[in-house]
């Protein structure tokens, strides 16, 4: 779009060019990253005003475009978060009626699914809304294997919902802003005591996707299946948590799922078939000519293939590319490759500006256009220099924007792409599509070419798996400050300019702030803990000048959730924890040690102690009067003695950790007589400034004598939102208050930072420190549905329905 739209003003900017995208985008991202929505009667006016100067022919074009951007934006995040469930609703069972959409997940003792809610016997809250949904294996009496959730599939059930709701840490994966972008209105399970009916069987895309997928795995006798069905339909359902691992640390998690590349291979066979029967019956060229027969044919091919993909965001983004050359050839004007990005980035925005949330919206524009202004004339080149300068310009140009979105850099990517780049691209994804489409004109004939492309792949895998193994494959990366990524970008950008510009050494200076930040270690006789949001669990980072302790790490459901692997060991890489020297396992339960395996994995160097007794294999006992000294900080152990039975929450470790400025106390689930018990033994050592509230607030702990003589001046508590033991208890509450306490809880304020420094104790919870427009949202709702005062009226996400051992331990 070279501004031909605008001929009575050449100063004009031109209305779908490349400045009025970054403009519309940057509004986009401007309004997301408010800490709360401006009301939505502004944004209207903001709207119509911001549409009227884009339409103009005036050189402030681009101003008036990020002025649409954010109002439009609002306006989506607004209606996003108006979808959600009503907090009066929060836990309730509601009948609906509903279509099983996408693909669902099968394993780990349940079924997770998306449900588009349809009229039926659903309460208007409901009626076409999209909510997420699980059905656990056994639970309330019923089997769900009798029932096989099939994509396409329409289901009559019962269902307890509640809103979208996620745990906040630092490097956590934030399922609300998932939600948001989603439009996901509520998410629950299936309560199968209610009757249980299928209306319909499958049918739809989706439905053909997953029979496909199951063919596939009948074609392919190997473990390679998987990677077939994911190059193939996009369908990664099947990649498990070490083949992520894998894709992460050789830097290809961008070719294994269907992507833009994938669609243009279709597009170009559509394209290729087309000219061959224009060739064949010359008579169409007289209806039509070759070269728009060909282009429409490859803009419907693509249009299929998006389809049958799922829509997935790089699939759209080049569907809108292809429509934009493909309009160009019908009209015969001349389209650079920048116009066609921009122009399809304006599409992309217009029509959902809160797909910026997603990653995938900024890799997938940010390499095209690195490669775009880099690589102009790249046809000139020879072939393999030319896909040289490419790996490098994609390397260095989206390093940047991999740190900051996954905190972390692929070593070994540069070395695996160029191996996978093409072998995958026109020998492995080829031959999956082929299969595919045998398959669908055909039942059997694809069979073949998906085992040459399951055998083509397992050429290259072992390859990939030794340069993960290596151990400096991945490289983690601390939370950056905000100015971080453009000054990397423009590092980058100086650094990809042509040779002759000066200063390339200094450029790197501009990535010192993303790759080396700031990790605000504690000094010399300093103490900083960071009580993490697990849930309804325990995990506490203590951290000194040079050294770090783990106290717990969180709950973990058998061949489910793992707050280990999904929370602590992403917050410990985003602190910049690369060393943890001792880990404490209070006890034995799974809401405090379940998370203890995926760490120690990691983290094997660090010295483990344990309660006698408490089932811990290679722990140390943590014997009261035992401790020692780092930094200039004292860690002692108070409970249990050398004698005390294994009694559960009450032999928990009770750990001290005094620095030059005052003292923490974390004390586990132990209850009213230990605590009474310690206040007798060493009334000093009980007094702390900061004291984690014992078995996360209820009423059999936090003795009235035990919270006075700690003088804290900051009580943490570790719950669950909305938790079904009703944690914590009104009483325990007051006793804090009551001593002068102020407390702060991980339910609403996600993860806990406390500094005991030179300065006084300072605390700061995550939803403060980094607050998001769905926090203030929320918080309007807050103390309606019952809770205490200051607490929100929502669930915790990451635990099933209780079993009867839960019940007996928190009773």
């Amino acid at each position: 779009m070279d501004g031909q739209n605008d001929q009575n003003d050449t100063s004009a900017p031109a209305p779908f060019g490349i400045a009025v995208a970054l403009a519309l985008a940057g509004g986009v991202a401007g309004c997301l990253c408010l800490p709360a929505l401006p009301p939505w009667p502004w944004l209207l006016p903001a709207l119509a005003l911001g549409l009227a100067g884009w339409w103009a022919r005036w050189a402030l074009r681009p101003a008036a475009a990020a002025l649409a951007g954010f109002a439009l934006c609002g306006l989506h995040a607004w209606l996003a978060l108006a979808l959600q469930l009503p907090p009066t609703h929060e836990r309730g069972d509601f009948e609906v009626e509903g279509r099983v959409v996408q693909l669902p997940e099968h394993g780990d003792g349940q079924s997770r699914f998306l449900l588009r809610v349809e009229r039926g016997a659903a309460p208007p809250f409901l009626r076409g809304r999209l909510v997420r949904l699980s059905w656990y294996d056994g639970w309330d009496g019923v089997d769900p294997r009798r029932f096989h959730i099939a994509p396409g599939s329409r289901w009559r059930f019962t269902v307890r919902l509640r809103a979208p709701r996620g745990l906040r840490n630092p490097g956590w994966f934030d399922s609300e802003k998932h939600a948001l972008a989603r439009r996901l209105a509520a998410v629950g399970y299936v309560r199968d005591a209610q009757p249980v009916a299928q209306l319909s069987p499958p049918a739809g895309v989706d439905a053909w996707r997953d029979g496909i997928a199951r063919r596939i795995d009948g074609s392919v006798p190997s473990a390679s299946s998987r990677y077939v069905r994911a190059l193939a339909l996009g369908d990664t359902r099947r990649l498990g948590d070490a083949d992520w691992e894998i894709l992460r640390a050789t830097g290809l998690t961008h070719l294994i799922a269907i992507s833009g590349f994938h669609v243009g291979l279709v597009a170009g066979f559509f394209a290729l078939l087309a000219a061959g029967l224009w060739r064949l019956l010359p008579g169409l060229g007289r209806r039509l000519p070759r070269p728009q027969a060909a282009a429409c044919i490859a803009l419907a091919g693509a249009l299929l293939y998006a389809a049958v993909a799922g829509w997935a965001l790089p699939t759209v983004r080049t569907v809108l590319m292809i429509a934009v050359l493909v309009a160009a050839r019908l009209w015969r004007r001349p389209l650079r490759v920048a116009d066609s990005l921009a122009l399809a980035a304006v599409a992309v925005l217009l029509a959902d500006p809160l797909s910026v949330l997603a990653a995938g919206f900024w890799l997938s524009f940010a390499g095209v256009a690195w490669l775009a202004w880099c690589l102009p004339d790249a046809r000139g080149q020879p072939l393999l220099r030319g896909f040289l300068s490419a790996q490098w310009v994609a390397t260095l140009g989206l390093l940047p924007l991999s740190a900051v979105l996954f905190g972390q850099a692929s070593l070994a990517g540069p070395l695996a792409n160029l191996v996978a780049i093409p072998w995958w691209s026109l020998v492995v994804v080829p031959l999956s599509l082929l299969g595919t489409g045998l398959e669908a004109l055909h039942g059997g004939a694809g069979g073949w070419a998906w085992r040459w492309a399951a055998w083509c792949f397992d050429l290259a895998w072992p390859l990939f798996e030794w340069l993960a193994a290596g151990r400096f494959a991945l490289w983690w990366l601390p939370e950056a400050r905000w100015y971080a990524l453009p000054l990397a970008l423009l590092g980058a950008f100086w650094l990809l300019l042509p040779r002759a510009v000066p200063g390339k050494a200094l450029a790197a200076l501009l990535w010192l702030p993303l790759l080396w930040p700031d990790r605000h270690l504690p000094r010399s006789g300093e103490v900083e803990l960071v009580m993490l949001d697990v849930g309804q669990g325990l995990s506490v980072l203590v951290r000194t000048a040079r050294h770090s302790l783990l106290y717990d790490m969180g709950p973990a459901v058998p061949d489910g959730y793992d707050a280990g692997e999904r929370v602590v060991l992403p917050a410990l890489q985003a602190l910049g924890v690369q060393r943890l020297d001792a880990l404490v396992v209070s006890h034995g339960d799974a809401d405090h040690a379940g998370g203890l395996g995926a760490v120690r994995r990691r983290h094997a160097e660090a010295a483990l102690f344990a309660p006698h007794g408490a089932g811990i294999d290679g722990a140390a006992p943590c014997l009261a009067g035992h401790g020692w000294e780092v930094d200039g900080v004292r860690f002692r152990f108070l409970h249990p003695g050398l004698h005390f039975p294994y009694l559960g929450n009450e032999a928990s470790c009770v750990l001290r950790v005094e620095g030059a400025h005052g003292a923490a106390l974390l004390v586990g689930d132990i209850g009213e007589v230990i605590e009474r018990g310690l206040l007798r033994e060493d009334p000093a050592a009980v007094r702390a400034d900061v004291v984690t509230v014992a078995h996360h607030g209820s009423d059999g702990s936090s003795d009235a004598g035990f919270v006075a003589a700690t003088g804290a001046a900051y009580a943490l508590l570790a719950t669950g939102h909305g938790n079904r033991f009703g944690f914590p208890r009104e009483i325990v509450l007051r006793r804090w208050r009551h001593a002068g306490a102020r407390i702060l809880d991980t339910a609403p304020g996600g993860a806990l930072r406390v500094r005991i420094g030179e300065d006084g104790v300072a605390a700061v919870p995550r939803r403060e420190s980094h607050p998001r427009l769905w926090d203030a949202a929320r918080r309007l709702a807050q103390g309606r549905c019952g809770f205490p005062a200051g607490r929100d009226c929502v669930l915790d996400e990451s635990r099933r329905p209780p079993d009867a051992a839960d019940r007996r331990r928190h009773r």
